[in-house]
């Protein structure tokens, strides 16, 4: 579709013609019912569905946690055996930093992303649906682990030769490798959308330099883990094919290299943790602006600071290996690129205190939680910048300073932006406000158990507490330390159970909010609370950076009215395909229906993976043969898919 024919599609106002939202309304909603929740492809409920199952992940992986301090509260403790711990260690890790950390930032972006950028879905609904298919599946299917009795035991690192078949025998860490292989097709195919999506299915007029900050994380880290997850999903394959097929790619008796396993973990795991820290830092650019009522000061310089970090990051993975015996010369060059990192994180911060020194701060309860997320980045910051010295690493490198720093910088910089962005986007998704003084309450036992819990191990590590221990002995000065951790840690706990009942209260009985409760400046505030299926009547055309504060400016003065006029795109599920760069209207986008293919996919992966476990080759060979078939009906054209370009549409303006 031409610009020509851009502006010659039906134009009409949105408040205007309840005849044609009805008509949307029909054309968007899913049907009512057990069909219709397993068949929807509507990111918002998407979105919804990712938060919900992250948070419960993170409940598991508290109560892991808080097992582990128990057991750490005083020294000589009982209360898990050695084996116990190791799994409720390893079970933390992995579901704090897989099934926690990225999904619940993938929640919001899939929630909010076609919102913010003007648009009526994801570039393909139904990848969309089975990336969420997947993590779930993933993530059962690692905890399944535990009713078979055997739990990964080896750390969510899960080195070799630990995770090795000669000394882990057991079905433990098969889960763990082929759960880790299902996650990572997940990653995958929703890293690929949020791309896609970004630079095809956004609102005429949105240019690149007018995107919001949390849309330049978002792309940020999914084109970080196209790059990255593949390595990850390599190593753990070959973990499973020399734990059971007979390789030996970590062997060094049969040719192979255990440290070959940490490059492609950290190759990995280095972006992950940028991965799961650039979204985050998206929201608090976004939402720490509307309560300080200005613009975020220096949005160019943080929106290139964003990948830059990205950039950096894929050269700083040898920052994890520094005490395994590689060469003095390369270390050097790796703990140049931990230093240079810090620079493009700074630039942030900066940005950040100076739209807060030259706004008008609101103090609710979302900036509260933005505001102390500065803090907490600093924190974490720094004493990631110490462990870029190489000497100061090698004493470092084993101890509770490097668990430390690790919760401020995958804890702090996540949770605290990801409940301070619900509490400023719960008006939008629910139609109501969450409660302002069961707010105060939950921020600050967070906020004081989180420094409680996590600051005092700084201390235990630089008296040289080691870290993976499941118990210590009496006299080395750690016990005072562990038992206030301890508390900090219960404490931190109780504000998280806040926040659920907060939530849970405010579904039911919080305040009605209306479209805009917070005066905010971008798209997604524009419509009504909580959103209708299509999103938009109108396609929005886009002039600004922040489309609803300029609208105050306007002749008009109303939020609306960067939704009055535009094209209606009424004739079928569609939305406007637009250029790379500038945003000029491009292309009718016409969207699939609901459909059942994205779960029979997700449940055909995640057996071949069960195949695997259990060396069963007729299920491997069911599971390939369904999961090609499913990808025929999937990609079958149809008339619907055949008539993109065809599409004309009668023109009339209102």
């Amino acid at each position: 579709m031409t610009d020509t024919d851009f502006y010659r599609t039906p134009i009409i106002s949105q408040a205007s013609d309840p005849e044609n939202a009805a008509r949307l309304q029909r054309l968007w909603e899913t049907p009512p019912g057990l069909r219709g929740q397993l068949t929807t492809v509507d990111h918002k409920t998407i979105g919804i569905r990712y938060l919900v199952t992250a948070f419960a992940f993170l409940l598991l992986g508290g109560l892991e946690a808080l097992m582990m301090r128990l057991q750490l509260a005083h020294a000589n403790q009982h209360v898990l055996t050695p084996e116990q711990y190791n799994q409720m260690f390893t079970m933390h890790g992995i579901t704090m930093i897989f099934l926690y950390a990225l999904p619940v930032l993938s929640g919001f972006s899939n929630y909010l992303w076609p919102l913010l950028l003007g648009s009526r879905d994801m570039a393909f609904p139904r990848l969309n649906a089975l990336s969420y298919w997947v993590f779930l599946f993933s993530g059962l299917f690692i905890y399944a682990s535990f009713l078979a009795g055997d739990g990964p035991n080896s750390g969510w690192f899960n080195y070799v030769p630990y995770s090795s078949l000669s000394y882990n025998p057991g079905q433990g860490i098969d889960f763990y490798a082929l759960g880790m292989i299902l996650l990572g097709i997940s990653t995958t195919v929703g890293s690929i959308n949020f791309v896609v999506t970004l630079f095809r299915s956004r609102a005429p007029g949105m240019s690149l330099n007018r995107l919001p900050i949390l849309v330049w994380g978002t792309l940020t880290a999914s084109v970080g883990n196209l790059l990255a997850v593949p390595a990850v999903s390599l190593a753990f394959l070959m973990l499973w094919m020399d734990r059971r097929v007979g390789t030996h790619f970590f062997d060094d008796g049969g040719g192979g290299n255990p440290l070959l396993w940490q490059h492609l973990f950290w190759m990995f795991g280095h972006p992950w943790v940028y991965a799961i820290v650039l979204p985050a830092m998206g929201i608090i650019s976004d939402g720490l602006p509307t309560f300080c009522r200005r613009p975020l000061v220096g949005y160019t310089p943080v929106a290139l600071s964003t990948v830059a970090t990205m950039f950096i990051g894929f050269g700083v993975w040898v920052h994890h290996m520094f005490a395994t015996g590689l060469p003095p010369m390369s270390l050097s060059f790796f703990s140049a690129a931990s230093f240079v990192i810090v620079i493009p994180s700074a630039v942030a911060v900066f940005a950040w205190i100076a739209t807060i020194w030259m706004g008008r701060p609101v103090f609710k309860v979302p900036f509260l939680f933005f505001a102390s997320f500065v803090l907490l980045f600093v924190i974490g910051g720094v004493s990631g910048f110490m462990t870029a010295a190489v000497p100061l690493d090698w004493q470092l490198t084993d101890t509770y300073f490097v668990v430390a720093h690790l919760h401020y910088v995958l804890l702090g910089i996540n949770v605290f932006p990801v409940i301070g962005g619900i509490y400023f986007w719960f008006p939008k998704i629910t139609g109501r406000l969450m409660d302002e003084r069961l707010g105060r309450w939950n921020f600050w036992t967070m906020f004081i158990g989180f420094n409680l819990a996590f600051f005092p191990m700084h201390i235990s590590g630089l008296l040289g507490m080691p870290r993976r221990i499941y118990t210590y002995s009496n006299g080395y000065g750690w016990d005072t330390l562990n038992f206030v951790t301890t508390i900090g840690a219960f404490l931190f706990a109780i504000g998280v159970l806040l926040f659920v009942a907060n939530v849970a209260l405010s579904l039911r009985r919080g305040e009605k909010s209306g479209p805009n409760p917070w005066d905010a400046s971008t798209l997604e505030w524009a419509v009504a609370s909580p959103p209708p299926p299509y999103n938009f009547a109108v396609i929005p055309t886009v002039a600004s950076r922040h489309p609803l504060w300029e609208s105050h400016l306007s002749e008009e003065g109303s939020d609306s009215s960067v939704l009055d006029r535009g094209p209606l795109l009424a004739q079928g599920r569609e939305t406007m395909g637009v250029t790379v760069l500038d945003g000029e209207p491009d292309v009718i986008l016409k969207m699939p229906p609901d459909s059942f293919a994205p779960l029979v996919m997700a449940v055909l992966l995640t057996a071949l993976c069960y195949s695997a476990l259990i060396h069963s080759g007729w299920l491997c060979a069911l599971s390939t043969v369904g999961i090609l078939g499913c990808l025929l009906i999937w990609l079958w054209p149809t008339a619907l898919v055949q008539s993109v370009k065809c599409q004309t549409m009668d023109v009339h303006y209102d």
